[in-house]
């Protein structure tokens, strides 16, 4: 008999939602086997079994937030499939004895939650009590939205819900004690079947009245949700590493005339490769050429050690709905443009719709930020620990220059590498930089 912990399914997990049974009490399970699914901070992910036998217990209902390392279920032999379920978590104890007592709302919030609106999660990084209280507070609104005749629902799927306007009030729900979890949304949006949500204060604000001298518009407390948390820790850690900052301008005049060849030989294929497909391809020629570049800083049991990393992983800044994900592109200077525009692609809707798994968020060894499509000519970006640099792209823009003589219109954009001084100098930086505009300039030489 063995029990099943709730494990760390990435780096900033400190607990997840077992949002549902996928096995019942009393089922054979082999090795590998999904038990149930997870929401964590980033994402929905799959519970395994790691060794065979029977589902002698459920320790855990569907829609109870567990600390990594809290036994969720027990497999066995079979002959304690009839034994009674271990009591629950003491937090879910203490949500169920508070849930009789309404919740009361932080400052600047309203009692009444429309029912689309995703709760506050607690961050991943709070003490003990006060996730321990966290987790209780949601449970507690769960239960006391289901008495008064609100659906049961899951975090992700209220998300889900909000983005497409979807009423949950009209939907079923297949989860446990009817719960609404984010396939019964999903559904629903593939269907057509969900009504629209009627709009709430936050999603159309009321036209707003005079004001008097003495009056003041209220402040408008929006929750953090848990990837926003994570975040939040992750770049107040960053900024603890000593940042410096080296930008160049970049003459892209070829390298569109070449990403429009590269399209014209991808359109066969349906394919279509977009410039920072091609930006991210000149990073991993580069930093293949640099391994300095394509490094992180170690302080551990070994003492403190730069890393040059065997592979060239490149991340890739996606915003969601929900905050920042950056999933990664491995091996990125092994890959044709064809296939980092595929995986491209494929990432950044499996992160837009909350399926990133965690071998695609980690493992990266720089990372790609691009903010041009937004117009932004020239930014900085934070650096994604442990990684020892990330690049900034901004837009291209028409710059006049002199061309035999002629002045014209050509298109530059401009490139900011940000770096960890405690693994490159500037002048190292300064080289990998200087490469890598040669490749940009050139693209033919992204090809060798």
């Amino acid at each position: 008999m063995s029990e099943v912990v709730m494990p760390r399914l990435s780096d900033t997990m400190e607990e997840g939602e077992l949002s549902k049974w996928l096995k019942n009490v009393g089922d054979t399970v082999a090795k590998g086997d999904v038990l149930a699914e997870i929401e964590t901070d980033k994402a929905t992910m799959d519970l395994e079994a790691f060794e065979a036998g029977v589902l002698e217990q459920q320790l855990v209902e569907a829609g109870a937030v567990v600390p990594i390392g809290t036994p969720v279920a027990v497999i066995g032999d079979g002959s304690g499939s009839a034994a009674k379920p271990a009591p629950a978590p003491a937090a879910e104890e203490t949500a169920g004895a508070s849930a009789d007592a309404p919740a009361e709302a932080p400052a600047g919030v309203p009692a009444e939650k429309p029912s689309a609106e995703e709760p506050a999660a607690s961050p991943a990084e709070e003490p003990s009590r006060t996730a321990s209280a966290s987790r209780s507070s949601e449970q507690a609104e769960q239960s006391s939205a289901s008495s008064a005749g609100k659906p049961r629902t899951s975090p992700l799927a209220r998300k889900i819900a909000k983005e497409h306007g979807i009423d949950l009030a009209t939907l079923t729900g297949s989860g446990t004690q009817g719960r609404i979890v984010r396939a019964d949304v999903e559904a629903a949006i593939s269907a057509g079947t969900g009504s629209l949500a009627a709009p709430t204060p936050s999603a159309v604000a009321p036209a707003p009245a005079p004001l008097g001298a003495d009056q003041q518009r209220a402040d408008v407390r929006v929750p953090a949700n848990r990837l926003r948390s994570v975040a939040a820790k992750r770049l107040t850690q960053s900024q603890a590493v000593p940042h410096f900052f080296l930008t160049s301008v970049v003459d892209v005049e070829k390298l569109l005339a070449f990403r429009g060849q590269v399209n014209e030989a991808l359109a066969s294929q349906n394919l279509k490769a977009s410039i920072n497909d091609v930006i991210v391809r000149a990073v991993a020629v580069a930093l293949r050429q640099h391994p300095e570049a394509n490094a992180s800083w170690v302080d551990d049991a070994d003492g403190q050690a730069v890393v040059q990393h065997g592979r060239v992983n490149v991340g890739i800044a996606v915003a969601t709905e929900a905050g920042l994900l950056v999933p990664v592109i491995r091996d990125a200077d092994r890959k044709s443009l064809g296939q980092i525009a595929t995986e491209t692609v494929a990432l950044a809707e499996k992160a837009r719709d909350g399926k990133l798994s965690l071998d695609e968020m980690t493992g990266g060894t720089f990372s790609v930020s691009n903010l041009g499509m937004f117009g932004i000519d020239q930014f900085t970006a934070v650096i994604n620990p442990p990684e020892a640099a990330i690049l900034a792209v901004g837009a291209a823009s028409p710059v006049p220059a002199l061309r035999d003589g002629v002045l014209v219109d050509v298109p530059k954009l401009k490139i900011t590498l940000t770096i960890d001084h405690r693994v490159m100098d500037g002048a190292v930086a300064a080289g990998f930089l200087r490469d890598l505009v040669g490749i940009l300039e050139q693209p033919l030489r992204m090809l060798l």
